[in-house]
């Protein structure tokens, strides 16, 4: 019995010990396991990243296909084969200011190689440079249109202003020639008449119109120069107040005498004059009646008693005004 114990002890030590080697033989292929799970993650975490970028790849690459054919009306075929990466890329256009070579052999006129990154950098110049033009305004040709045909029709009112404006030019121009002639010929018959009449009301005196500035018949004033007898002033200030008032009635009966009217209508034309200077003023006014008819208001009795008739009012013994008329002749 004691034997037998013992060889159970013993296959127990054995079996034990076995257990240990392969115990020891195990832990390494566990450990070996785990390096090749870990290994298996990552390898279908990597195909599963692989098959999402290749999807969105893919979905890049339908996107650019329907947007070259929506806004270029390219197909993708024509479009790499014509402007894919392995064709030259044409020269760029001059920038603001810059002058290209005459040589169209210049390396600046030539076809050049793709190279992404200056593509690139092309790319974010003209993406700028767009951004700077703003929005687009769909109604632009619209508001174009409208604002052409508003052009067109004030260049159209605008020549015919221009046109309106050269023939009153031409009406103010003719106009003036004409006033400048009869101004002209008026004032050399008012001169004439103006020295006659001056040396009648003035015996012995002389008198005569003369202008400011004759090289300007349109601007020109007129001066009147009075020397009576026995004087040698000729300012009109200078003068007395009848010598003024007689000198400025022969300027009237001189415009009356070049330039005859059917009427003429004078108030107190001789109020300040003596009794000779009147009698010769009498003797001028009995010569314009000959052509004209004369009204002169009066306070005078020897301008009265040349009249043909007159035309007062009279206060009678009552107190009351009235009209009267008397004809003499």
């Amino acid at each position: 019995r004691g034997c037998r114990s013992c060889g159970r002890r013993a296959e127990r030590a054995a079996a034990e010990a076995a257990k240990a080697e392969r115990e020891r033989e195990l832990t390494p292929a566990r450990g070996a396991g785990r390096d090749l799970k870990a290994e298996l993650d990552k390898l279908t975490d990597s195909v599963h990243r692989g098959e999402v970028l290749g999807a969105e790849k893919r979905l890049r690459i339908e996107q650019l296909e329907t947007k070259a054919l929506e806004e270029l009306g390219v197909e993708p075929a024509g479009l790499v084969s014509e402007y894919g990466p392995d064709q030259p890329v044409p020269p760029s256009p001059p920038a603001e200011g810059e002058e290209l070579p005459q040589d169209p052999e210049d390396p600046r006129n030539r076809p050049r190689r793709f190279v992404r990154a200056e593509q690139e950098k092309r790319l974010k110049s003209a993406e700028r440079a767009y951004q700077q033009l703003g929005k687009v305004n769909p109604l632009a040709l619209e508001e174009f249109a409208a604002l052409e045909e508003r052009h067109q029709f004030l260049s159209e009112q605008l020549e015919d202003l221009k046109k309106t404006r050269a023939d009153l030019l031409q009406v103010v121009k003719e106009v003036d020639e004409r006033v400048e002639q009869v101004f002209t010929e008026a004032y050399r018959d008012t001169a004439r008449e103006f020295e006659g009449v001056f040396s009648r009301l003035f015996p012995g005196g002389e008198g005569r119109l003369v202008l400011t500035d004759p090289d300007n018949m349109l601007t020109t004033g007129v001066d009147v120069e009075a020397r009576p007898p026995g004087k040698k002033v000729k300012r009109l200030s200078l003068l007395s107040g009848g010598e003024r008032s007689l000198t400025a009635v022969a300027m009237l009966v001189s415009i009356f005498k070049a330039r005859p009217s059917p009427f003429y209508v004078m108030d107190e034309v001789e109020a300040a004059l003596d009794d000779t200077n009147l009698q010769r003023l009498i003797r001028i006014m009995q010569e314009l009646q000959e052509s004209s008819q004369l009204i002169v208001i009066t306070h005078q009795k020897r301008t009265m008693e040349v009249a043909d008739a007159l035309y007062g009012v009279s206060m009678q013994g009552d107190g009351v005004s009235k009209v009267i008329s008397q004809r003499l002749r």
